[in-house]
């Protein structure tokens, strides 16, 4: 299970103010948190002041994150590809662009992700629950998570890994946040709107050890 970084660079873009988000007059943090996990027109596009504050499509944005693992997984047209935890499918869409004739599927909690996906791949998009894929043992050539899994509670986050181990053959691949020293732990715990496994990367590799999980993996942290 090595460490493969496909999304620091871009989750580096980004730049944020920790103290403003978890100190905001109109949206205190608990007020955010609360809509935020609603997964619904708050989450995704509602006030920045409560999580992405607008998810739209961006040219570019996501096509060199799905060239990078199309390259290095040796995707190829007739792929199958998971993505766990969707949103509106942007990323699936873009391997669509960087390997056409992929076949994609994307899965999310979310209803409001889904009834606003890109709406060139949206039937391929459905609303469900990682911790119960709808698919056959080993269906996908490759199945994501992207800054999924650690919105989910211990209970439900060994039921999701497993799930992606069993629906995958040999590729898989899951990014989720963590932090390695005090600093990072307090900012993620300031920024973030919907995380409930915080875990350092040996807890995680626990969990990925514990679960029987055999893909690669990366984690972003809040520096």
């Amino acid at each position: 299970m090595p460490i493969i970084d496909f999304m620091s660079a871009l989750h580096k873009s980004t730049e944020r103010n920790y103290l403003a988000r978890v100190n905001d007059k109109d949206y205190p943090k608990a007020k955010a948190s609360a809509l935020a996990k609603q997964w619904s027109y708050d989450y995704w596009d509602g006030d920045r002041r409560i999580c992405y504050g607008g998810y739209q499509y961006i040219e570019g944005r996501w096509e060199k994150v799905a060239r990078a693992m199309a390259e290095h997984y040796g995707i190829k047209p007739g792929d199958k590809i998971l993505d766990v935890g969707c949103g509106k499918g942007f990323l699936l869409y873009d391997f669509t662009k960087v390997m056409p004739g992929v076949e994609v599927y994307g899965i999310d909690i979310s209803d409001y992700a889904i009834d606003n996906a890109k709406e060139e791949i949206k039937n391929h998009l459905q609303v469900g629950n990682s911790t119960s894929l709808p698919f056959q043992d080993n269906y996908f050539d490759l199945v994501i998570s992207i800054a999924t899994l650690h919105n989910l509670h211990n209970y439900d986050l060994d039921k999701a890994l497993r799930e992606i181990e069993r629906v995958g053959k040999k590729n898989k691949y899951i990014c989720v946040e963590s932090y390695r020293n005090e600093v990072e732990k307090a900012n993620l715990l300031y920024w973030q709107v919907t995380c409930e496994a915080f875990c350092t990367p040996e807890e995680w590799q626990w969990w990925f050890e514990q679960t029987d999980y055999t893909g690669d993996y990366s984690f972003i942290y809040f520096e």
